[in-house]
């Protein structure tokens, strides 16, 4: 994933990884767009329009398939989930998942998450923002790709409203590092956590990803960092 710059490159939240769609993906995509697809536009959205109801939102970026942000949307009815995803079959696979659950609180976007929090999410609106397994970027001379850095974060506490929370998991102990850190120097920001570590227990509203599986078996911990506004 492309960092929040200063200068001359535009600031991107992700690294383009197109794959193709299948058929269920495809028409689930096309019966579902107008109804739980949101465009991108220069203008805030209105929230509770776009859901067709007033309850707390949560902004999911870089959801993957799909499959645990329709898990929480089921498990958690009264909360809208906003999923924001650059690779359209992950948008197809939750759409899939949304079709198949009879789910309404879920909206979704398939564009840059950096344009859409600046451009389209109203300041002091979000419950919660969660980024579950961004990508590590492990190698040392690709950490500025980090997703999770100083003007991102800022960017994200300003979409929080009082009390919200920010919760990011990793299953790389570098990037817990990284991030705790990062998140740490936020003078906005309280960690939750009383461990000593800094790191939370893994909130119960958490499915375990694939993600998280996948680096359970490669024998990496997973570390989650919940901090609040």
């Amino acid at each position: 994933m492309n960092e929040p710059s200063k200068h001359h490159r535009p600031i991107r939240s992700f690294v383009k990884r197109e794959g193709k769609l299948t058929t269920g993906q495809k028409n689930a995509i096309e019966q579902l767009w107008p109804t739980h697809g949101i465009e991108l536009k220069a203008e805030p959205l209105e929230l509770a329009a776009e859901f067709g109801r007033d309850a707390p939102v949560v902004l999911e970026i870089g959801f993957g398939n799909g499959l645990s942000l329709a898990d929480m949307a089921e498990a958690y009815p009264d909360l809208n989930f906003f999923g924001v995803e650059v690779h359209r079959p992950g948008v197809g696979s939750l759409l899939v998942q949304v079709k198949q659950r009879g789910l309404q609180n879920v909206r979704v976007s398939q564009d840059d998450a950096v344009q859409v929090l600046e451009q389209q999410i109203p300041d002091a609106s979000l419950h919660r923002v969660q980024i579950f397994f961004p990508d590590p970027w492990h190698k040392k001379r690709h950490h500025k790709r980090r997703l999770i850095q100083p003007d991102f974060v800022t960017m994200l506490v300003k979409k929080l409203a009082p009390g919200g929370h920010i919760h990011v998991a990793t299953d790389w102990e570098n990037y817990a590092e990284h991030i705790l850190g990062v998140l740490s120097q936020n003078a906005d920001l309280c960690n939750t956590s009383s461990d000593p570590s800094g790191y939370a227990p893994k909130p119960e509203y958490r499915p375990d990803t694939k993600y998280e599986k996948r680096g359970i078996r490669l024998g990496h911990g997973v570390w989650d960092l919940v901090f609040e506004k």
